[in-house]
This record gives structure tokens, C-alpha cells and sequence, in this order.
């Protein structure tokens, strides 16, 4: 089967500007902790750093996935829509629950990121972006290496950002970096055991009874150059 996606296991986006800056068009789909990034990349100036200025764009997965194949946006960044169009052939937030949890009397015993890891958010690109921007995006991947590792190691600048972008309090805000903060991988590597759980999941919905396997969903040696442009550990 034609690959058809590119999955990579977090998404960044910024509004830059420059006379040689690559213009990107990515949508996202909801004001969730997945896709804070996109607002730290975009303070913090790491798309600009690699020549990349984008606008992003808040969009439901029906309508991305039409658009993605149709030119009309760059990127998508929630995996699961992209991996079951990947399956069927195709070219192409909420406060933390532990927190509310707690102030409700129950006892927290586990964070789902602690058992297993399941990609919710992603870059998705068309074949035809693959194919004749390979540059392109592997500088929005170097970009999205600095962003996580930016919002792991600086608690203090990331958590006032985060209340701005989810629209809420510093208490909220504080809970919801707290909670989430591990799930952003400091080199982007995208779990072979999480990327199976969501074929799995994706084979289930759409009835499909082959066998998928990960490099039908997942290009990742764009992803593997830029770690290693940017002296990451890789497996």
C-alpha cells in the first residue's frame, strides 16, 4: 500500500515572519493540553528560529482530513482520524481529570500516560508533502523538538502560556502542566506500542481485517534525520 501519512507524535505551530520563511497552513482540533505547543512555539519564537511562519487553524477531523488532501491545509494534528485514512488508502481539551478527581475525593492511582502510551496528536502530511517538502518538514519537527523541550524543562515560563491558550485559571493551569507535562516526548519519538494500540483502535472503527502494519501509517525517517540534526537520542 502507498504510504499516504506522515505521524509524528506531537504537533507545533507558530506566526513568524522573514523574507525566506516557509508559510504553513496547520489545523488543529480542539483547545487542549495536546495541542499547547502550538502556543509555546509561537511565544517562544522556535518556529521562526527554522524559517517556518504558520497559521493554524481550529478545525474538526471530517473537514481537515478534505482539506489535507486537497492542498487547502498543510497539516493535521490529531493522529487517529489520519491513521484510519492511511488504512482506507487515502492521500494524505479538557481540564485533567486527575485534578477534578482529587478536589472530588477520590483517590488518583494511576495517570493513563503511566500504563501505556497512545498517540492522540500528531503532524499528518500527505504523500504529495512528503514527497516534495521533505525540508519543510523537518524543520517544523526540529521546531517541535525545542518546544517539548522547552515545556519540560521550564515549568515556570510554560504554565502562564498554558493558562492563555486553554483559556483558564493559574490553579487549572498549574494542575494541567502537572498532569501532562510527561506525555511530551523530548525527541518526538513515537511509540511503536501506542502507534499499534491506535491502528488497532482505527482497524476496529472502520471494520478492517488485515494486517496494518506501522510503516503504512508512519513515515519517520524525516523525524530521524532531525533528532539526529539535533544530536537526540534515537532507538
Amino acid at each position: 500500500m502507498k504510504k499516504s501519512l506522515l505521524a509524528l507524535l506531537v504537533i507545533f505551530v507558530s506566526h513568524g515572519s522573514g523574507h525566506s520563511a516557509d508559510r504553513v497552513r496547520i489545523g488543529f482540533a480542539d483547545l487542549a493540553a495536546p495541542f499547547v505547543p502550538l502556543a509555546i512555539a509561537d511565544k517562544k519564537g522556535f518556529f521562526q528560529e527554522e524559517e517556518i511562519q504558520a497559521e493554524f487553524i481550529r478545525i474538526n477531523p471530517a473537514i481537515a482530513l478534505q482539506a489535507l488532501v486537497s492542498d487547502e491545509i498543510d497539516y493535521y494534528t490529531v493522529l487517529g482520524p489520519g491513521v484510519a485514512a492511511a488504512i482506507r488508502g487515502a492521500p494524505v481539551g479538557s481540564p485533567p481529570l486527575d485534578f477534578l478527581g482529587k478536589k472530588l475525593g477520590f483517590v488518583v492511582l494511576a495517570r493513563a500516560h503511566e500504563l501505556f502510551g497512545f498517540p492522540v496528536s500528531g503532524l499528518i502530511a500527505s504523500a504529495k508533502k512528503i514527497k516534495e517538502r521533505p525540508d519543510e518538514i523537518k524543520r517544523a519537527i526540529k521546531a517541535g523538538i525545542k518546544t517539548n523541550r522547552y515545556i519540560r524543562q521550564n515549568r515556570d515560563g510554560t504554565i502562564p502560556v498554558m493558562a492563555e491558550w486553554l483559556m483558564i485559571d493559574r490553579e487549572m493551569a498549574v494542575a494541567t502542566y502537572d498532569s501532562s507535562v510527561r506525555t511530551y516526548s523530548d525527541d518526538l519519538s513515537l511509540p511503536d506500542g501506542g502507534l499499534r494500540l491506535l491502528i488497532d483502535e482505527a482497524k476496529r472503527v472502520a471494520k478492517v481485517n488485515r494486517e496494518v502494519s506501522l510503516n503504512e501509517v508512519a513515515d519517520l525517517s524525516i523525524l530521524r534525520g532531525a533528532q539526529k540534526e539535533l544530536g537526540t537520542t534515537t532507538k
